[in-house]
């Protein structure tokens, strides 16, 4: 068979496989459908479980079997994955409604990972086979594994909103999904006000739904914008903790300042972090009031407990820890789903129409389904019936039978051609008979006890109440008010059963408010020796020993105690500190180390510049790479809070090697490179840049050759020692950059 060579364009077969991988990731692996509010994995976990007949009443069954059993038949993508998902499941502290019933380790609230899958069990949530499973050969659709070997359901036949229920998190290429979670009856209350009346608004919806309720409780402090959030489908709702006040019982007693309920997103390394953050602020003197801090908190509940001085400020405390901590944090919402076979993002009202016309869908087929079935059941009770009022006959036509074709056809056609009757006046009886297919096989299957009279009678009871059931269902097919009764009742009996007490608080709270005193300003002296210690000196302490600070220390800095120290790394890196976080310390002492303050590690690299914020300001700063890449870099470009912050793009292989401030006399740049090269040109020449470039080439160089040393030039007379001899860079040629340069 001759090869085929089809040429294409290389950028449009990338883009053409790209945006196939983005769709496969958005629509079969990271966002939930908005029918049934689950992920694929999630899907076909739960379905997986209950094939395997884990109800709430089995005993618990390995995890390893059931991700064992879920990527073998549905879902491909790793055991990691799965298992990382039916923990979640089970986790009362991130769902709403928690679907799989746990058994072991599966993880804490404080970040502790579950124990491997080989050591736990699990089972399904009677909440999940009745509300997620239920009726599953009735409603969906099913389709093909990925190999084509199993049947898996597009969907499960969620009974409820599980969207808004259990909410929803996931991560795709260039969109994502964070929809928080809801209270079970709020919810149900709010899709039984939509059903009827489909026209209400946002608002009134919401005088029902109220807001999210968080499993861990907490407060949310916007109520005023919830009404837009849930509009748009997007918003930032503010979470905050839930404290209580103990008061010390006996006069030696410590009041306590006791965390019970903390926002939504502190859960895991949050808390840890949070206890940092605490003990920090007491370091720091900016919680003066808190002398200690525990965490006390176990299965039963959060409580972390801040004791604190006598006659403490509760409301300045309060205040302090939602400005300076996750105790006040903000939760995202994207409400990204995927409806109609593409990701959209869906307001309040979007999400009940979605979920109200999936309902509809599998309500009509379940009870096409039942209807069916009874239809065949009349059939057969009505065959039965009519049986019974000519049971001679049929016997007749049973014993002049040669086989029980002929005894069929005879049923069925009332053809008497192969029947031998042995009493005359059934033939003529038996021409007239027309049974259907179905009602003649299950009258040539009836038991002859069926023949009793109290069993007739059953019969016919049956019959009576299988034509009610008919037009039960006739009813709510032919009608959709009676269909949305049933829906109704339906969700009603699950409110009934399952639903729980609202957690998380919604008020419009005060805006918390925090000024840090007034620090007075101060002129002091940064220093830092040979191994990393920093100190700040007190200006008068500096001048009378300068000469001993200036021989012994490697970096001495003047700045204000209001100002930052920063410092530009090898990597490319600014790193920032305040002073105010620098301890100060007497002539002798040995200060604390430069790593303790920032992310700064002196083991993987290395200070190009020492300065502080005040001198970026209105100032250029030159960088130059070990590949000869230069720029100039407004100081304005450096103005920000972040402790770290990139101060310049590399490519792979390069590093920076120096950074200078331009001085205002400043006029040429002489860049010297390893092999002995020096090339002089004008300032000017160097681009002015942002921080997030590259830089242009400064000077040509050679195979294994790198740029040593950067000097910038002013107008006093300017020369060097190299190798042995001294060299007047003043003197040097002024030519163009990016030139191979003078060897030396």
């Amino acid at each position: 068979m001759a090869e085929t060579i089809i040429t294409t364009e290389y950028s449009e077969e990338m883009q053409r496989s790209y945006m196939n991988y983005s769709m496969s990731v958005i629509t079969a692996r990271a966002i939930p459908d908005a029918r049934d509010g689950l992920k694929p994995v999630q899907r076909r976990v739960l379905y997986d479980m209950g094939e395997l007949h884990l109800g709430h009443d089995k005993p618990h069954r390995k995890s390893a079997r059931i991700v064992g059993d879920t990527m073998g038949k549905y879902h491909p993508h790793g055991d990691s994955s799965i298992y990382e998902t039916l923990v979640v499941l089970s986790q009362s502290f991130k769902k709403g409604m928690p679907l799989v019933d746990g058994h072991g380790n599966f993880g804490s609230i404080e970040g502790d990972g579950a124990a491997a899958m080989r050591y736990t069990e699990a089972r399904l949530q009677k909440f999940a086979e009745e509300v997620y499973l239920k009726d599953l050969d009735k409603t969906v659709r099913f389709v093909p594994n990925y190999d084509e070997t199993e049947k898996e359901p597009e969907v499960l036949p969620v009974r409820v909103p599980n969207l808004l229920l259990n909410g929803a998190e996931g991560i795709a290429v260039g969109m994502s999904t964070s929809i928080p979670p809801h209270n079970l009856g709020e919810v149900i209350d709010t899709v039984m006000a939509y059903i009827d009346q489909p026209e209400m608004e946002t608002e009134a919806l919401l005088s029902v739904l109220k807001g999210p309720d968080f499993p861990t409780g907490g407060i949310i402090a916007n109520k005023s914008e919830l009404p837009a959030i849930y509009e748009t489908g997007t918003g930032r709702i503010k979470l905050r903790a839930r404290m209580e006040v103990e008061l010390g019982k006996r006069r030696s007693d410590r009041d306590k300042l006791v965390i019970t309920e903390i926002p939504y997103t502190m859960i895991g390394a949050g808390i840890n972090k949070f206890l940092v953050d605490v003990a920090d602020l007491v370091e720091s003197k900016k919680l003066t009031d808190v002398v200690d801090i525990s965490n006390q908190s176990n299965k039963d509940g959060i409580r972390i407990v801040l004791e604190l001085r006598k006659d403490a400020d509760i409301d300045r405390i309060k205040n302090i820890l939602y400005k300076k901590t996750k105790l006040e944090d903000t939760f995202g919402v994207n409400m990204l789903a995927i409806a109609d076979g593409r990701p959209e993002t869906l307001n309040l009202k979007g999400i009940l129409r979605n979920f109200l016309e999936f309902q509809y869908q599998n309500t009509e087929r379940k009870y096409n389904v039942l209807l069916e079935k009874e239809l065949e059941k009349k059939e057969i009770q009505e065959g039965l019936i009519s049986a019974c009022d000519c049971i001679d006959l049929i016997i007749a036509i049973l014993r002049g039978s040669k086989s029980l074709k002929d005894a069929k056809a005879c049923l069925i056609s009332g053809d008497v051609s192969n029947i031998h009757f042995r009493m005359p006046g059934f033939e003529e009886e038996a021409k007239k008979l027309h049974f259907t297919e179905r009602q003649a096989s299950a009258i040539l299957e009836m038991r002859l006890y069926k023949l009793i009279g109290l069993e007739i009678l059953a019969l016919e009871k049956e019959h009576k109440e299988t034509l009610k059931r008919i037009e039960s269902y006739k009813k709510i097919l032919g009608s959709r008010g009676v269909m949305n009764r049933v829906i109704k009742d339906d969700l009603a009996a699950i409110r009934k059963e399952f639903a729980v007490p609202r957690r998380t608080r919604i008020e419009d709270g005060p805006e918390a408010v925090y000024v840090e005193n007034a620090v007075p300003v101060q002129e002091v002296v940064f220093v830092m020796d040979r191994f990393g210690y920093c100190k700040l000196l007190d200006k008068s302490t500096y001048e009378r020993n300068q000469e001993t600070v200036d021989t012994e220390q490697v970096y001495v800095k003047r700045c204000l105690n209001t100002d930052k120290i920063c410092l530009f790394t090898a990597s490319g890196t600014l790193h920032q500190i305040k002073a105010l976080d620098i301890p100060s310390g007497k002539l002798r002492d040995k200060g604390v180390p430069i790593e303790n303050l920032s992310k700064y590690d002196g083991r993987e690299d290395r200070i190009c510049l020492l300065t502080c914020a005040q001198e970026l300001k209105g100032r250029k700063l030159v960088f130059a790479t070990k590949l000869a890449m230069v720029k100039q870099v407004p100081g304005e470009e450096f103005e920000t809070n972040n402790r770290m912050v990139a101060a310049t793009k590399l490519q792979e292989g390069d590093e920076v090697l120096s950074v200078a401030l331009v001085e205002e006399q400043t006029a040429t740049v002489v860049l010297q490179t390893t092999g002995g090269y020096f090339l002089r040109f004008p300032l000017e020449d160097i681009s002015v840049l942002k921080k997030a470039s590259r830089g242009v080439r400064g000077i040509k160089l050679s195979k294994n050759e790198e740029l040593e040393q950067l000097y910038l030039l002013g107008d006093e007379p300017y020369a060097i020692t190299y190798k042995d001899r001294e060299i007047n860079l003043s003197g040097m040629r002024i030519t163009k950059r990016d030139a191979k340069g003078t060897k030396k």
